[in-house]
């Protein structure tokens, strides 16, 4: 089985910046050569959006319109680990961040049903 664990959430202005961390643990990705990984975001009253997703194989990445310039995901394999960095934060970014994970080829990276492994989520709060 693979556990996911999100940490790096606080409180921060508008304008400021924060990393977000996803360690994953068990049955680790480091064994395989293609995987993907992802980043989405559920504030109150919502539904769960999606942020950022990468995928090994072609070290492709994709975000959505709403992030795209400002965030960047990227991992660190020999720690297991990926990152989304939330540069310029908004009001609107506030949300729980929840990194997702899949082995193999993610076909649509927004969607929420590709990926089989979620964290727990981690809270952001950006105030204006």
């Amino acid at each position: 089985q693979v556990q996911l664990e999100e940490s790096g959430g606080g409180l921060v202005q508008a304008g400021g910046s924060l990393t977000l961390s996803c360690a994953t643990s068990g049955r680790t990705f480091s064994t395989f050569s293609n995987y993907a990984m992802g980043w989405f975001r559920q504030a109150p009253g919502k539904e769960r959006e999606f942020v950022a997703a990468l995928q090994t194989s072609t070290s492709n990445t994709y975000y959505s319109e709403s992030v795209k310039g400002r965030f960047t995901i990227s991992r660190d394999t020999g720690k297991n680990t990926v990152f989304l960095k939330m540069n310029s934060l908004k009001p609107e970014d506030t949300a729980v961040y929840f990194c997702a994970a899949r082995f193999g080829v993610v076909t649509a990276p927004q969607r929420s049903y590709e990926y089989s492994f979620w964290g727990q989520g981690t809270q952001v709060t950006v105030s204006s």
